[in-house]
């Protein structure tokens, strides 16, 4: 058996570059007049601490960079200098740097709001040095008016305004209960609806529409530190599935004085609502929410999620009238930006087409056949700007025109996403060969924005497969030293995630892909599928998983295996492993416990291994209520099944993950003891659900492939 440890230098260089995220410009924001792009970005590919910078773009092709405001220069604390609700959001946002990971600025993008250490500073992106402005308490979230002339944050639970000069803090809604909060995301809009913000500007400054949350209805959870037995365990309000959800509501807030509830509908209409075993019409989801040239706007869902109202706000009297409705038979699918409208008030709308594919209507004009829509990213005047898929291993950047029609802007295969002002696009695009962003002004290339991640010391080279009658989408990877032909048989590593939400099998260079070919240079052929209820693929195939959350995924990973070894003969399926994170970590362990006569050793990381334990918008999704489908449950859990392991089996678990708790591990690996299962439990102090901390993340690489080269040592290659 070969030990040799090949690129040894990678597992280092994935920890410190936070999974090659440094360096990468990120979150931008265009001005309407297109000459200005504000961005953050750290100043090298293992610096971990972000700075806000700007870009002016230059038809010419330049373009110029100016750092705004550097964090060290500015005193920035260490990382866990951050307020708890600041803590909380970043970690929903599994943001892996610090510094600057956030900030907004005015409607002319003239001035920018961040917090650093909780305190609030601000910036003029027409020149001067950044400002710290003295407030009320720490800082979350802060966002300037529409005109710049004050800025709201979050502190305490209240939300604040104070003038953009320092003078007159004061609050706008103090929260009655230590319970309640004012313009903060709940756990379910923040963790799987995708709303990370609570509070948005009226477009003249007036007043805001702010997000309500009370938790008193909401479990309690507690997180401990058992490696530091003095410090009291954190506690979590979590809305595990089958129990209380946090009790949102909205509030027209205006800055002189005064709020109005807004009157949101209690239920769904039942003669309207599709119907099913489990029915619950009570909209206790704000999915979405915003104020344009137009009014205040909000999305609600029900608890079963079979119906979505797109409401309009009367921002007067705070009454509501339904705009738009969907419904599904098993749940609607959140498209991000949809239902909505254009600036001119044309309304715009996703639908499943003829085809099963997601398509995209505005006003009279629906998107081309073939075409999936994958998030409507906003509109300049009529010309409304999305991302959607034709084959799903590339996303690409679209827009509509209604004199041109849809015309597809980005170009070249890849992940592409834009930001937009004026006539700015900022394309930011994950390709083969790694991130670039790219500035078009008026449709002409106006310069490039710099990446500065560090490049892999892996080259990723993957095969490109379409695999068995379901045509599932798979990458293989070889080692680069690997002669084909030569009758050696390589031991095979499925690499998956696999579940809703994340597709691995796209043609991008991603994290994901350098680990995959890292561990193929160990002596592994590491097959990477997406299979049923992965995105891009239409309605079926996202509800394929409806009630059962692991076998046709399992199927999908096992079709894929066999095919895959048809074509490639040295693939050794005597020899078969499987590692993943999250759900690829929970597919790892099904995949042993179900699976022993295909998979023969597996490692899983931050597995939820008991479908019970997550939170009520995600899981009951694809599983309802669990007082009325507990054997779907059942179905889709591990725990049920530990009694089944004949296989290597290592569990590795955060042991502050607040998003799958560290209690998933320990219920699976009692039900094994109990049962005189063999198998391994490495926990990882002070790790949440995406682990930063250097020496845990590199070494957790090295750790896997010792305990997969053990288990799998029979093959020939390893």
């Amino acid at each position: 058996m070969n030990d040799e440890i090949r690129n040894p230098g990678f597992p280092d260089q994935f920890a410190r570059t936070r999974r090659f995220s440094l360096g990468v410009p990120q979150h931008f924001t265009v001005s309407p007049d297109g000459a200005r792009v504000v961005f953050v970005r750290s100043a090298g590919g293992a610096d971990p601490v972000s700075g806000l910078w700007l870009y002016e773009p230059d038809t010419s092709g330049g373009g110029r960079e100016r750092l705004l405001a550097d964090p060290l220069a500015l005193g920035e604390g260490p990382p866990a200098d951050v307020p708890e609700a600041e803590r909380i959001r970043r970690e929903r946002a599994r943001e892996a740097a610090t510094g600057v990971v956030t900030y907004a600025t005015d409607a002319d993008a003239r001035i920018a709001a961040f917090a650093l250490g909780g305190d609030l500073w601000t910036v003029r992106t027409d020149g001067g040095a950044p400002r710290r402005i003295a407030t009320a308490g720490p800082v979350v979230d802060p966002r300037p008016a529409p005109d710049g002339g004050s800025i709201a944050y979050v502190s305490g639970g209240a939300l604040r305004i104070v003038r953009t000069d320092g003078t007159g803090d004061r609050p706008l809604a103090v929260p009655e209960d230590p319970e309640v909060s004012y313009g903060l995301s709940d756990h379910a809009a923040a963790e799987s609806i995708g709303r990370d913000r609570g509070y948005w500007w009226a477009p003249d400054g007036s007043a805001l529409l702010v997000a309500r949350v009370d938790n008193t209805p909401v479990g309690r959870w507690y997180i401990a530190d058992p490696a530091d037995p003095t410090k009291p365990p954190r506690s979590v309000p979590y809305p595990a599935v089958g129990t209380a959800n946090a009790v949102v509501s909205l509030l027209l807030v205006r800055v002189d004085g005064g709020r109005r509830e807004v009157l949101l509908p209690a239920r769904a209409p039942l003669d309207a609502h599709p119907e099913g075993e489990w029915t619950d019409t009570a909209f206790e989801y704000v999915a979405a929410a915003g104020w344009d040239g137009h009014g205040p706007f909000a999305q609600v869902q029900t608890r079963d999620q079979r119906t979505l109202h797109l409401l309009d706000i009367d921002p007067e009297t705070g009454g509501t009238a339904v705009a738009r409705t969907r419904h599904d038979t098993a749940w609607v699918q959140l498209v991000p930006g949809a239902p909505g409208r254009t600036s001119s008030g044309t309304p715009l709308w996703t639908f499943t087409g003829d085809d099963d594919l997601e398509r995209l209507a505005i006003g009279d004009a629906r998107s081309p056949d073939g075409l999936h829509v994958r998030e409507v990213l906003g509109a300049v005047g009529q010309r409304v700007y999305f991302t959607a898929n034709e084959d799903p291993t590339e996303v690409h950047v679209w827009y509509h025109e209604p004199a041109v029609g849809f015309v597809r802007l980005s170009a070249g295969p890849g992940v592409h996403g834009a930001s937009f002002g004026g006539d700015t696009v900022v394309l930011a695009s994950w390709t083969e060969s790694g991130p670039a962003v790219t500035v078009l002004r008026g449709g002409a290339p106006a310069g490039e924005i710099a990446v500065r991640a560090e490049e892999p010391q892996v080259t990723p080279a993957p095969v490109f497969l379409t695999l068995g009658e379901r045509d599932l989408r798979a990458q293989l990877y070889f080692p680069s030293w690997y002669e084909p032909g030569s009758g050696t048989r390589l031991p095979v590593l499925l690499n998956p995630y696999a579940g809703p939400g994340m597709q691995l099998v796209v043609r991008a260079r991603g994290w994901w892909t350098c680990v995959s070919q890292w561990f193929a240079e160990q002596g592994f052929a590491v097959l990477v599928t997406d299979g049923r209820g992965t995105p891009g693929r239409g309605r079926a195939w996202d509800k394929a998983i409806h009630g059962d959350r692991l076998g046709p995924a399992l199927t999908d990973q096992i079709d894929a295996l066999r095919a895959a070894a048809e074509r490639y003969p040295e693939l050794d399926l005597g020899a078969v492993g499987i590692r993943g994170w999250s759900y690829g970590g929970y597919l790892a362990a099904g995949a042993v416990l179900h699976h022993p006569e295909v998979f023969h050793a597996a490692s899983a990381g931050a597995a939820p291994t008991d479908r019970r334990l997550y939170d009520t918008h995600w899981e009951e999704r694809f599983l309802g209520h669990p007082d009325v489908f507990p054997e779907a449950y059942e179905r889709s859990s591990l725990v049920p099944y530990a009694d089944r392991l004949t296989r290597p089996l290592l569990l590795v678990h955060g042991v502050s993950d607040d998003n799958v708790y560290f209690a998933h591990a320990l219920r699976l690996s009692s039900a094994l003891l109990a049962a005189g299962r063999e198998h391994s439990v490495l926990p990882l102090s002070g790790a949440g659900h995406l682990v930063t901390q250097r020496e845990q993340t590199s070494n957790l690489l090295l750790l896997e492939r010792a305990f997969l080269k053990k288990s799998l040592k029979g093959s020939l290659a390893v």
